[in-house]
């Protein structure tokens, strides 16, 4: 990470100082000068060395491991398992999915997030401890070094008490080791949770972002944590919080967004043209974790996010692998629900999201293909589409043979098309039969790709990882505005203009080229990276006209704006009554929900969002056709990891196994 220079000092430092035995007198009467003592850590060089650290401990989580989309992306409406298995247990909810799953090869182990984010806030405790005890002159460097302790461990905490409920609480440093825990009651988490954001927002600076924390990124997760505690997965005890909870969130939201306008157009935001790119430092970003090519400084393996939502483009007829596609891992594939929830003619997110034209980029084209035409293409049409799409996989097997679609661009045949509604079908699913064979196609989420890695199989990714943007703000503020209308405090109407303002943003431009495409696939860095004979797959285009099968325009498109709560847009429509809703607030609920896919699908937000609102089981049975037949009620909550219930102690002696199971969620 270009911003943390430091990082192999405090590796060192803490190597020395945690490990290492203390020095004694010998007989050479030596010194040692190579490591730092504790007192090092009080001053102004020290506390700035422990913030770097806590800052490359929390970019760990969401840019280096499987472990991130397993816990925060799987097993929803948004993603199911794609061509790979690895992690499907994360998924699809089975047997596996237990206190004991241990990491395998790719499968990640029920412990793995956990202690992630442990070492996190142990971390923040030590940054914490040792800021408070600093003589530094400079105010700004602990003051500063305090807010980012204290907004490390809320974060830290938010994650582990939406994943696990209670989970033990430890704001303090260890000095010996410790085997004695208990799991705290959520109530008491989260009060922890707040004032540590809060604390966070009174020090930190008003700017320095989006690569360090600003008051605005610590108000951006503290409007977060309000609507969590406020949220259905806490009634059980949340009544006396609750509105003030969500007015604060309301406040908090409007002073961020008051200082990070939207980006004027979403595919601004993905147009990752090459390393520190200048979509990573939009006013719409709050807070990432910035990357670049200096492997000492860039968290061992940049950020491989690239690698999770890619389908086997490589597989497909006269197509080969290259660094613009990417590699592909085909760990998560697109679910209907993401194709239903889009109004596709006029909202330009799904085009600006995912792919859905590859160039023909193989060494050996076949006659009359040449390299460079269209390789492949995926028709997300309508439901009823009256077109005669025979099949849902169309392969040119010789010139001539029956189904071929021919590019009116080259009048040269596409080899492989995909279509979601093959001969006018109206029932979801001809593209899931595709998993299902070799080929493993699905069109695959763009917002992650980076062709600017240094080789075909390297797993080292140089784009930024967002982890807040004013858009998820937005939506935040209208949550919340519907849980007050709920309550009684104002109208449900009052949540439209926050939901209006990421929707009219969506809209197309007049003058604009809809089916104009990019994502980070086109910043291949040299054309020697690639294989011989094969070119970048990148396709400058995406099958909107195709898809939707009408006249190219560049008018503008239809307003996306929601005038009223009924009805709601159809697209919002489908999903309620998929899911059978009828009171104003569960209809309500469902379209922010919706909203928060239309805008931030993919973005790692959606297990938690699901989970506390007590929707992620209907949603999976309705969506997630590998989850929905395993979901219950206990998956609200993750198993307590069996380590940690193995490791500690009660009493000086280990638990029994009946201490276990009552420590253990519900279900488990």
């Amino acid at each position: 990470m270009n911003k943390y220079k430091n990082l192999s000092k405090i590796l060192i430092a803490a190597m020395a100082i945690f490990i290492a035995p203390s020095c004694k007198k010998t007989f050479l009467d030596e010194t040692l000068k190579t490591s730092q003592g504790n007192e090092f850590f009080k001053t102004d060089a020290g506390i700035l060395q422990l913030a770097a650290g806590g800052y490359y401990q929390l970019f760990t989580g969401p840019t280096n491991g499987e472990w991130w989309y397993c816990q925060t992306q799987y097993g929803t409406d948004e993603f199911k398992v794609g061509g790979d298995p690895s992690n499907s247990p994360w998924n699809n909810y089975d047997a596996t999915l237990a206190p004991g799953l241990t990491t395998n090869g790719n499968l990640q182990g029920s412990n793995v997030y956990w202690d992630n984010l442990y070492i996190g806030i142990g971390d923040a405790n030590l940054l914490i401890q040792n800021a408070t005890a600093s003589t530094s002159a400079s105010a700004a460097i602990k003051n500063t070094a305090l807010g980012e302790g204290y907004f490390f461990r809320a974060y830290n905490y938010l994650k582990l008490v939406q994943q696990w409920g209670a989970v033990p609480l430890k704001t303090s440093v260890s000095t010996t080791v410790e085997l004695e825990f208990t799991r705290a009651d959520p109530k008491d988490v989260y009060a922890q949770i707040i004032a540590d954001f809060t604390q966070a927002k009174n020090l930190l600076p008003t700017t320095g972002g989006p690569s360090h924390l600003t008051k605005d990124a610590a108000s951006h997760f503290l409007a977060k944590a309000y609507l969590a505690r406020a949220s259905e997965i806490n009634d059980s005890w949340n009544t006396a919080t609750k509105a003030a909870d969500l007015a604060a969130a309301v406040t908090l939201c409007d002073a961020v967004i008051a200082n990070h306008p939207l980006a004027s157009n979403f595919a601004a935001l993905w147009n990752f043209t090459g390393i520190n790119s200048a979509n990573e430092t939009l006013p719409e970003v709050i807070f990432s974790a910035q990357m670049t090519n200096d492997v000492t400084t860039n968290n061992a393996v940049g950020n491989t996010q690239h690698l999770y939502f890619i389908s086997r483009y490589d597989i497909q007829d006269q197509l080969a692998r290259d660094l613009g596609g990417g590699r592909p891992f085909s760990r998560m594939a697109t679910t209907y629900y993401d194709y239903r929830i889009f109004d596709r003619v006029n909202d330009s997110r799904f085009w600006k999201s995912f792919r859905t034209k590859w160039t023909l980029n193989g060494a050996s084209p076949v006659a009359p293909n040449v390299k460079g035409d269209m390789g492949m293409m995926f028709i997300i049409n309508q439901p009823g589409d009256p077109r005669n799409w025979a099949k849902s996989k169309i392969c040119k097997a010789t010139v001539g043979a029956a189904n071929l679609i021919i590019d009116p661009l080259t009048s040269h045949p596409i080899p492989t098309v995909y279509v979601a509604y093959p001969n006018a079908t109206t029932t979801d699913g001809a593209l899931n039969t595709d998993l299902t064979t070799v080929y493993q196609a699905f069109p695959p989420l763009s917002k992650h790709f980076d062709g600017s890695r240094n080789s075909l199989n390297d797993v080292v990714g140089h784009r930024d990882f967002t982890l807040a943007r004013s858009a998820e703000t937005y939506l935040i503020a209208a949550e919340a505005k519907i849980r007050l209308a709920k309550l009684g405090t104002g109208a449900y109407t009052d949540a439209l203009p926050y939901i209006n303002a990421v929707r009219t943003r969506a809209q197309y431009a007049n003058g604009e080229n809809r089916a104009s495409y990019y994502d980070g696939g086109n910043t291949v860095q040299s054309a020697t990276l690639q294989p011989a004979g094969v070119i970048n797959s990148f396709y400058p285009a995406n099958s909107y006209y195709e898809s939707n099968n009408i006249p190219v325009t560049t008018a503008a498109s239809a307003s996306l704006a929601i005038a009223g709560i009924a009805p709601l847009p159809a697209e919002d429509e489908f999903i309620i009554s998929s899911l059978g809703l009828t009171n104003t607030y569960d209809r309500m609920l469902c379209l922010v929900l919706d909203e928060r896919s239309r805008e931030l699908c993919g973005e790692y937000l959606r297990w938690e969002d699901l989970a506390r609102t007590k929707t992620l089981v209907p949603r999976a049975k309705a969506f997630n056709v590998d989850a929905a037949p395993n979901i219950a009620a206990k998956h609200l909550l993750r198993p307590i990891p069996q380590p940690f219930l193995d490791g500690i102690q009660s009493g000086g002696r280990v638990l029994t196994a009946a201490e276990k199971q009552a420590m253990q969620n519900p279900g488990y």
